[in-house]
């Protein structure tokens, strides 16, 4: 019999919710600090460029404690909270503390190094930094902490890399840094109304097309042109089709399938996602697409199958458009809209999950296995919602109404500031290191594993890319990122 469920079944035990818990009570921090003027959020360490070492830490509120100190008590906050979480969640706190611990400090190292200015400074920023050239890398430090993370994944000896996974959790970091995300887009509620009101609609019309195309059409290649199972066509259909490594898992749990099942199919779209975030944002960058900026976000979050990828890539497609729109165009868009239009297209996605698992639940039970006796639950849906979708909408709405009316937009910026961009910031880092440390190459030799990585690569060049890029192109054209102001 399976377990009994109430609708807060999770709410202290699950890595969605933690990603809500954590990621709203620093909002709800951050916009406290607006409406009274205290300063609660300045804390947050953050990483300038630099030309000298010793000016590569700050906090993001200029002259409130040293670079060291900030970056100290922001280690010591974000580990108490994390290491609540994971608590709750029932994992090994000691080894999670320490593992978390390394990388956290080797994502900073990597951020610390990648921001040097010879590396990341714009033509137009040289001069202020006191050089003659630089590689205008924008993004550099996600780049950097993947690879290094790709690194000690898959090289360094096997009992440090297993110690390592205790604390290496891409997903986990990512829904957080979403939720913060959340802020952005209620600052830019804020600031351009109409625009993200518009931005918002047409990712749920791009992503309901997508999605009546992408899942049946990935089905069905992978049932008649290579004869998978149902179980196994299924989960990757989800897979490839929705949210990556969650869809998956909720698919299989949908459809009872073995756990051999999700947990293949999960490898396969984390080495998959890793190559696309690598490859796809300097493509959309230095190709026609860089001429419609909103749609090249837009079509990653219909392309990278996991939050924590499609998240990454579209803050590293998000500096690299923005560095040559300024170095070449003269024009300076405001950052994050970019990274907007992936995500938000990303989470409407994301919101299948839910609805898709009880479909398929319900089809499993009375069609393929014939189990007329058993019933699914209506709470289903609400129990394969992803979590952390709420504190995202939650933050957004607080931020866009609080900012519009009863605090204001200068003040709520000053308050929240320091979560939607500085921490935001940080937990991509951690995702990238993340992503890098939980990706094993090896994988792709078990047994199995090589036809199921070129189903799935041929289902993303055949039919999630081309009709990704068709349908975000649709929605999506002639809508440009907001110039910065002044």
């Amino acid at each position: 019999m399976a377990q009994e469920k109430r609708w807060y079944t999770g709410m202290v035990s699950s890595e969605d919710w933690w990603a809500f818990w954590i990621g709203l009570f620093f909002v709800l921090v951050g916009i406290l600090a607006g409406a009274t003027g205290v300063d609660l959020s300045g804390w947050v360490i953050d990483f300038p460029k630099w030309t000298n070492i010793s000016n590569s830490l700050a906090p993001d509120r200029t002259g409130l404690m040293s670079g060291i100190s900030s970056l100290l008590v922001s280690y010591v906050i974000f580990t108490i909270a994390t290491c609540i979480g994971a608590k709750a969640m029932k994992m090994d706190m000691k080894k999670y503390f320490w593992s978390w611990t390394i990388i956290f400090f080797l994502s900073v190292i990597c951020y610390v190094l990648s921001r040097n200015a010879y590396i990341q400074a714009t033509s137009i920023e040289r001069a202020k930094y006191g050089i003659d050239w630089s590689l205008s890398i924008g993004g550099a430090h996600y780049i950097v902490a993947l690879f290094v993370g790709l690194i000690i994944g898959n090289l360094a000896p096997k009992k440090f890399r297993e110690f390592l996974l205790h604390g290496a959790r891409p997903e986990w970091f990512i829904k957080i840094a979403i939720v913060f995300l959340g802020c952005k887009l209620g600052m830019k509620v804020v600031d351009a109304t109409g625009f993200a009101l518009e931005l918002l609609l047409v990712g749920v019309c791009a992503t309901i097309a997508a999605y009546m195309l992408f899942w049946p059409l990935v089905y069905t290649f992978a049932r008649r042109t290579f004869n998978f199972s149902r179980e196994w066509a299924a989960t990757m259909a989800s897979g490839i089709s929705i949210c990556g490594v969650s869809a998956a898992i909720a698919t299989g749990g949908a459809i009872r399938a073995r756990p051999i099942v999700p947990v293949m199919v999960s490898s396969v779209i984390v080495v998959f996602a890793v190559i696309e975030l690598v490859v796809l944002p300097p493509v959309l960058t230095y190709t026609p697409w860089f001429q419609e900026p909103m749609a090249a976000g837009a079509s990653l979050g219909l392309t990278v199958k996991t939050d924590g990828a499609d998240a990454a890539s579209g803050a590293i497609t998000d500096q690299l458009m923005r560095t040559r729109a300024l170095e070449e165009l003269g024009v300076q868009w405001e950052e994050g809209w970019i990274t907007a239009s992936s995500v938000m297209t990303k989470i409407w996605i994301d919101m299948f999950i839910g609805v898709w698992a009880l479909v398929l639940a319900m089809l499993w039970l009375y069609y393929v296995e014939k189990k007329p006796d058993e019933k699914v639950q209506k709470m289903e849906i609400w129990w394969r919602f992803p979590k952390f979708v709420l504190g995202y909408f939650i933050a957004w709405i607080l931020v866009g109404v609080l900012g519009l009316t009863v605090i204001g937009g200068e003040a709520m910026d000053w308050g929240i500031h320091p979560f939607e961009s500085v921490a935001r910031h940080l937990f991509f880092v951690l995702t990238f290191t993340s992503i890098g440390l939980v990706t094993d190459f090896r994988k792709l030799a078990e047994e199995g594993m090589g036809r199921l990585a070129m189903v799935y690569g041929l289902s993303l060049l055949i039919i999630i890319i081309p009709i990704g890029w068709a349908l975000a192109w649709i929605f999506h054209h002639g809508m440009m990122p907001p110039l910065v102001s002044g």
